[in-house]
């Protein structure tokens, strides 16, 4: 059955929340830090009682203010993998997971640490491992509880990106096998578009959108309440000219754009954000008068995601734009690293307010880039 969280708070922060995360399913919580993400898991796990909550998960409650239902930490089926990872420096990775089990059963911990991709290192002690390694024992630990929710703080913000990308692959694979809510805390889009079904945006305490991964990203509110923290690219580009039709040539990397009522003096240099999931992929360079906003590059790599989403990051001369596109779209085109594409750029992500521009500033200079608004129609 689903995990049920509701809860309200004037202090520390404020909170007015409420969610539901099917079994099997994987929820994003994304907002600032402050909004309230973290605080919301440990009212999960226990480790902090609002003013007005409820948890239940499986049909038991585990709190319910109104009704004085509180149970312990240890008494709640959860396993909980922290930013940080808290393991026991002198304990090796097996021990760190025979710690988190009821009745200590040495061969149902290999097997845990086999699930994460640890075979061979359980004598190894958390000094001895690498940062995505530790992770891996993190959460076998979390695991071992064999909890009825798993919780995951912010979990890869402590090792490098190429370690984060393939941390990725490992808990798409690892869901796949679990039959619980998954409840993931993040302030990266990119975490959130790979390995959610379900979004909620957190600003100063209150869901500003909960819906599908399409649907959040679809939400110009939602993008807002996210600031610069949305998956987009941001390319430099210059203005060539005015046209009599209300479009204003752009020289950008790999080619040309046309955006409407840009200001400003050609030679003027802009940058212009471009929204991963506005963006298309093709083989072949579309023909004909309307094939305009099109840029040719190189798939640098590719990142799964899960469910029917893939994430393509396109080198276009020396810039990176992503492609947030569908897992049987990149299958039918068989796109490999290295293959050359063509990227579609849709008009909502080349409208005039995702230009980052300062009106004073004469040809030839740069503007810096702002904080962009998002008002493009539905």
């Amino acid at each position: 059955m689903a995990l049920e969280v509701m809860a309200r708070a004037q202090t520390p922060i404020p909170l007015d929340v409420a969610f539901r995360v099917e079994p099997g399913a994987l929820l994003a919580l994304v907002g600032h830090s402050g909004s309230g993400k973290t605080t919301l898991l440990r009212t999960i796990a226990g480790l902090w009682r609002p003013h007005t909550a409820r948890v239940a998960v499986n049909g038991t409650t585990w709190l319910d203010t109104t009704a004085g239902v509180d149970l312990r930490p240890h008494l709640r089926r959860v396993g909980v993998v922290f930013q940080n990872y808290a393991l026991f420096p002198h304990m090796t990775a097996l021990q760190n997971v025979l710690a988190a089990m009821d009745t200590p059963d040495r061969m149902q911990a290999q097997r845990i640490l086999d699930l994460v991709n640890l075979h061979g290192l359980a004598d190894r002690r958390p000094a001895q491992l690498s940062g995505g390694q530790q992770q891996r024992v993190a959460v076998a630990r979390a695991l071992a509880r064999r909890p009825q929710a798993l919780l995951l703080d912010e979990p890869f913000s402590a090792v490098d990106r190429a370690t984060r990308e393939r941390l990725y692959g490992e808990i798409i694979a690892l869901r796949a096998s679990l039959d619980m809510p998954v409840i993931l805390v993040t302030h990266d889009m990119n975490e959130a578009q790979l390995l959610a079904d379900r979004m909620v945006v957190i600003e100063k305490g209150r869901v500003v959108r909960d819906g599908t991964t399409a649907e959040v990203m679809s939400d110009p509110d939602a993008l807002r309440a996210m600031g610069i923290r949305e998956l987009a690219a941001m390319l430099p580009a210059v203005i060539v000219e005015h046209g009599a039709d209300g479009l204003t040539r752009l020289d950008a990397p790999a080619g040309a754009l046309f955006l409407p009522g840009v200001e400003g003096a050609p030679g003027t240099r802009l940058r212009v954000r471009i929204m991963a999931h506005e963006v298309i992929l093709s083989r072949a360079r579309p023909e004909g008068l309307s094939a305009q906003n099109i840029l040719a590059g190189t798939i640098a790599r590719i990142v799964p995601g899960t469910g029917p989403g893939v994430m393509v990051h396109v080198d276009v001369a020396g810039h990176e734009i992503l492609a947030r596109i569908t897992r049987r779209a990149a299958e039918q085109m068989a796109l490999m690293p290295g293959d050359t594409v063509h990227a579609i750029l849709k008009s909502m992500s080349v409208a005039r307010d995702h230009v980052a521009r300062t009106p004073d500033r004469g040809p030839g200079d740069e503007a810096p880039v702002t904080k962009p608004r998002f008002h493009a129609p539905r």
